[in-house]
């Protein structure tokens, strides 16, 4: 039938429609929230896998303490945790400059000097815990040394762990004020996460020690976190936690109190214990560490044994997740759990 009859004209061609996982506008959108989800799980999986991270040795601390070095050349602290602005003047840590200090200006010069102490403790005690676990045998990295990516503890943690020559994560998160990753993070393994809780996921899962320094909101949100999945027995393996700066921690959280009030048992004291050196952290974490998950090693898979003319053996092929890693624990039947 014709136009002149009254009959519509063809409609132009469509364009070829975008796939759903290229469609920006969905994937942003409610509706996409599982998909971003479930990307901040399986595409941290496949880095580590593909990096051969087996663990990790997890350190917590303020983002807002510097090398002493630049504590002592520019005493200033951040309006916000890793923000790159600096505090209001009036907050600022004294300056030689200064003809005139507050005496809150002279006690965050003391303080900035005073932490900036953790700062190269940090530093001092990731680099010799990865030069030890450098020496251990196997085809994947054991207990590599992860922070939250960004400056101050983490920065030093990060920092002592590149001098060593070792691998080293970083979990950085998307924040309203600008936090960038530090530069020594190795760069397969420079996270950014937009969920707290998928960040906090892989603190935990992979941790087989923790190093909690001085710090505030999120330091203490992460360490009481991680106590109470190990005081609960929702880890699956042992966990080594080592509290630092026993006179910093115990001036601002009484746990004696806790189990004195009956809050929580006396045996939870014993989930932590206080370190103040580099070296006598270090002799806490070898010894947890060792004990826990070195003593005793199941034998790695030989690949030779698969080859042509090998007998076939009566157990499966190990899969990539057993060769790769990471080490990713079963889950507790409520049996474990003493259900």
């Amino acid at each position: 039938m014709s136009e002149s009859n009254g009959s519509k004209s063809s409609p132009n061609p469509l364009a070829i429609a975008s796939l759903a996982y290229e469609n920006p506008d969905f994937l942003n959108s409610p509706d996409g929230r599982m998909l971003r989800i479930m990307a901040e799980y399986t595409e941290p999986m496949a880095r580590f896998r593909r990096e051969r991270i087996q663990d990790t040795v997890v350190f917590f601390g303020s983002a807002r303490f510097h090398a002493l070095d630049v504590a002592c050349q520019k005493l200033e602290l951040l309006d916000n945790t890793g923000s790159v602005q600096p505090a209001p003047e009036a907050e600022q840590p004294a300056r030689d400059s200064s003809p005139e200090t507050s005496e809150l200006r002279r006690k965050r010069a003391e303080a900035a000097v005073e932490m900036a102490r953790y700062y190269e403790d940090a530093r001092t005690l990731a680099r010799r815990l990865t030069e030890w676990t450098m020496t251990l045998p196997g085809r994947r990295h054991r207990f590599v040394i992860t922070s939250g990516g960004g400056p101050g503890i983490m920065e030093a943690a990060n920092r002592g762990a590149w001098e060593a020559g070792g691998k080293t994560i970083g979990l950085n998160i998307m924040l309203p004020f600008e936090q960038i990753p530090n530069p020594y993070i190795t760069p397969a393994l420079n996270f950014n996460f937009h969920y707290f809780f998928m960040r906090k996921y892989w603190f935990a899962y992979l941790a087989k020690a923790l190093v909690v320094f001085p710090g505030g909101f999120g330091t203490l949100d992460e360490m009481f976190e991680l106590l109470t999945l190990d005081q609960t027995h929702k880890l699956a393996k042992p966990i080594t936690i080592v509290v630092y700066g026993s006179s910093y921690w115990k001036s601002v959280i009484n746990m004696d109190l806790l189990a004195e009030k009956g809050a929580i048992a006396l045996k939870d004291l014993y989930l932590f214990k206080f370190a103040d050196t580099p070296e006598d952290a270090f002799a806490i974490l070898k010894e947890g560490l060792t004990r826990n998950h070195l003593e005793i090693m199941p034998e790695p898979p030989r690949l030779d044994t698969w080859g042509p003319g090998a007998p076939i053996p009566d157990e499966p092929a190990p899969d990539a997740q057993e060769l790769l890693g990471p080490d990713i624990a079963q889950t507790r039947s409520r049996k474990d759990n003493g259900q």
